[in-house]
């Protein structure tokens, strides 16, 4: 029988009847309009509480087309042009989509542009180039031939990007493009506020103002093919202005270059070692975005409704997880699901009365087309977030887009009913509190604790080639039994490393911000992560944790001597590397399948003989059995006294290291599987001496997770696949309970 509640239904115009029927199907005690449609007046009279999506600065033409000079801008970097004479002319828009950006000729360009040599670097004197309004082309006199130049310009965001976004994806036609604005400038800030008062007279049958988002989109810029052409989920780029800008400089007293934004063309990824300017940015950014956001609140509250945020589209700003986000006083924060990662992104947000998910997939035709199966992907997808909702519940969930589209679909329909009657139950069994954690895991970087479950992540939950391999870190972090927590190198080298740490994590590819870069320079850090494993302390790295771009002192992992191993940078190619035997049984493999014809001839081969020559390795046939992602070549260990655990190719991709009384573990890569997470696991365990733990609660089957709740005195194993699996779970007392689990099923126990 279906149950009720903590579920919020997008409804949309002239579909009353069947908004009704899908309701009381799902149990939604919540309806929304889905974006750009209005509820019916009949749906209204439902009963249920009511979500409005509301859009602060958009959907407001007759506005902004009378103040063009006060839509969002951003600083744009040109491709290069390449000095042939000793004039250059760089065109302005090629590359970009002119239906969403237009360069900004009302403020000086001489004062807020910039042309550079890309060659030298150096800044070309503005009385060297002129700009050619006509065309939109800059004219740059005495050149350096054969030399680069580039010019950084601010530019109007004329077309919302997501609205754009929805709009090609849904193919809406001549429907009018929505304009941005800017609530940095006084009269647009004015006029936001006014409408959103006469809006919220005019709406008392709303309970729930769904904003989406605030004020600054993230970056998502198009090129003129309407493709992606810079996406950055954490981007700052948006979010200037001359005025905001001049202010900058008047209270952090100095002035920000174009170049801070653009960045070469990198345009401030999260990936990139954060500066000093980026930060600044940041904060000053935040503080003008989250005094309005808490007057949008205010009002909200004073009349009567709860204000909720969508994390997502214009959300740059807000910093839910920077100190200071409670003091907003919203209610709720809402967000895409799209893994584990995401799911623990939005349930961890500190400051707020609850938070709710909105499930995939969307409503949107791309998905909902005859043919498809709608249900193979919601299914994938609450299997994902449901992992991480044992380890932090969300409080409600939801689905986006047109309820029509998936009405269409009668086994979807059921497989919804299914997710939402399964979500409810784990809050009615656990009192929404998370399943026990049995160690205290720490990421550290750059960001710390202001990009929490945010790392390695380029476009919201999408795949990328080259961040796979650390992203999966999270991804298993998220739904495992262990208390996961974020922190910088700037809290080691003020705090230390905090007494109830059990393990930290550092990972990613050299000179990013999830290695640190530079930071490692500073001996203190080296110092005190080095005093703190010897003391009893575990860290695991993974890719190139530790490492300068530059080789220093011999070393290019500066923790090499905890974790045992270093990689070579063809600095020390005359230097002998000899590799110890590789170590098959471990603590950390042992549920790692090998296939026995590979065991066999892997043995044949010879792998207890340590191998060695200059470039050192192992002359054998691999192992197996563990995806280590993209490779990271030429790692070797930098004594005899490791113990490798993989070490195929010529380099090292699994090995353990004793380190005074504590250890290190070095990881090449960890994409998500089942497979992996439980590596990962037992990694965590042993390198925090914490081996005699494991056993209690664990499952026979990495594809079957425990989850246990000791206040409701109950367990649960779940199934993470689309398959009918099998699993042995030990108990404390030592004896091992039985589970035959269906596809993507939930098993109770009692303790």
């Amino acid at each position: 029988m279906t149950s009720t509640g903590r579920f919020t239904l997008p409804s949309e115009e002239n579909f009353a009847e069947k908004t009704k029927e899908l309701a009381e199907l799902w149990g939604a005690d919540a309806i929304r309009n889905s974006d750009g449609t209005h509820l019916d007046e009949s749906v209204l009279a439902l009963g249920k509480k009511i979500y409005s999506a509301y859009f602060p600065t958009r959907a407001h033409n007759e506005w902004i087309t009378l103040h063009m000079d006060e839509t969002p801008q951003v600083y744009l970097l040109t491709g290069r042009v390449l000095a042939e004479a000793d004039i250059v002319d760089v065109p302005l828009m090629d590359g970009f989509f002119e239906e969403q950006l237009k360069p900004n000729r009302d403020a000086d360009p001489h004062k807020y542009w910039e042309v550079v040599d890309r060659t030298t670097n150096e800044v070309v004197d503005a009385s060297l180039w002129t700009l050619d309004e006509d065309t939109d082309t800059v004219h740059v006199s005495g050149a350096e031939l054969m030399h680069e130049y580039t010019v950084s310009f601010l530019a109007y965001i004329i077309w919302d990007p997501v609205e754009m976004y929805n709009h090609l994806t849904n193919g809406w036609g001549d429907k009018e493009h929505e304009i941005p604005f800017d609530i940095y400038h006084p009269a647009t800030r004015k006029f936001v506020f006014d409408t959103f008062e006469q809006w919220l007279k005019d709406n008392p049958q709303v309970d729930v103002v769904r904003f989406t988002t605030f004020f600054y989109q993230f970056t998502l810029l198009f090129d003129e093919k309407q493709r992606e052409k810079v996406v950055d989920w954490f981007g700052c780029a948006c979010t200037v202005s001359p005025a905001a800008l001049d202010d900058f400089e008047k209270e952090y007293g100095y002035r920000l270059r174009p170049e801070d934004f653009v960045d070469g063309g990198a345009y401030n990824s999260a990936w990139r070692v954060p500066r000093k300017a980026q930060r600044d940015w940041i904060d000053f950014l935040s503080g003008f975005v989250r005094a309005n956001v808490k007057k949008l609140a205010d009002m909200s509250h004073e009349a009567g409704k709860e204000a909720m945020m969508f994390l997502g589209d214009q959300w740059i700003g807000t910093e839910p997880y920077k100190d200071g986000f409670e003091d907003l006083g919203l209610d709720a924060v809402v967000g895409s699901i799209g893994d584990g990662t995401t799911t623990r992104m939005i349930a961890d947000i500190p400051g707020v009365k609850y938070t709710e998910g909105r499930f995939l997939p969307y409503f949107f035709p791309d998905t909902f087309y005859e043919g498809n199966d709608p249900s193979i992907e919601g299914l994938d997808n609450w299997r994902k977030a449901r992992r991480a909702i044992l380890r932090s519940p969300i409080s409600r969930m939801g689905y986006g887009g047109y309820l029509s589209l998936a009405a269409k679909f009668p086994k979807f329909v059921d497989t919804v009913t299914h997710i939402a009657d399964e979500f409810r139950d784990i809050h009615d069994r656990t009192g929404g509190v998370a399943a026990e954690g049995e160690l205290n895991v720490a990421i550290l970087n750059s960001w710390g604790k202001m990009r929490s479950w945010m790392a390695f992540t380029v476009a919201h939950a999408l795949p990328n080639k080259q961040t796979y391999s650390y992203y999966g870190i999270l991804e298993s972090l998220s739904g495992m039994r262990v208390n996961v927590r974020f922190i910088s190198f700037d809290d080691v080298l003020e705090h230390g490393v905090a007494d109830d740490i059990d393990v930290i994590i550092n990972g990613g590819p050299v000179d990013t911000a999830f290695t640190g870069g530079d930071v490692w320079k500073n001996p203190k850090l080296t110092e005190t992560l080095r005093a703190w494993v010897r003391g009893g302390g575990a860290f695991v790295g993974v890719g190139e944790p530790s490492s300068l771009a530059r080789f220093q002192a011999g070393r290019f992992f500066q923790l090499a001597d905890v974790l045992g191993v270093d990689e070579e940078r063809y600095q020390t190619l005359s230097v002998d590397k000899y590799f110890p035997a590789v170590t098959p049984e471990h603590f950390i493999t042992a549920d790692v399948h090998v296939d026995p014809a590979a065991r066999e001839a892997w043995e044949k081969a010879g792998y207890r003989i340590p191998l060695s020559g200059c470039g050192g390795g192992q002359g054998i046939k691999p192992l197996g059995g563990i995806d280590f992602g993209e490779p990271v070549a030429n790692t070797f260990p930098v004594n005899e006294d490791v113990t490798l655990l993989r070490a195929d190719g010529g380099q090292v991709q699994l090995a353990v290291n004793e380190y005074g009384k504590g250890r290190g573990v070095y990881i090449s890569g960890l994409p998500y599987s089942a497979a992996n997470a439980r590596l990962l696991e037992r990694a965590l365990f042993w390198a925090s001496h914490n081996e005699d733990k494991y056993t209690a609660y664990s499952s026979t089957n990495p594809e079957c997770e425990v989850a246990v709740f000791p206040d409701a005195g109950q367990y649960c194993v779940i199934n993470n696949t689309d398959r009918p699996q099998s699993t042995d779970v030990a108990l404390p007392d030592g004896s091992v309970e039985h589970f035959d689990l269906d596809q993507s099923a939930i098993a109770w126990r009692n303790l």
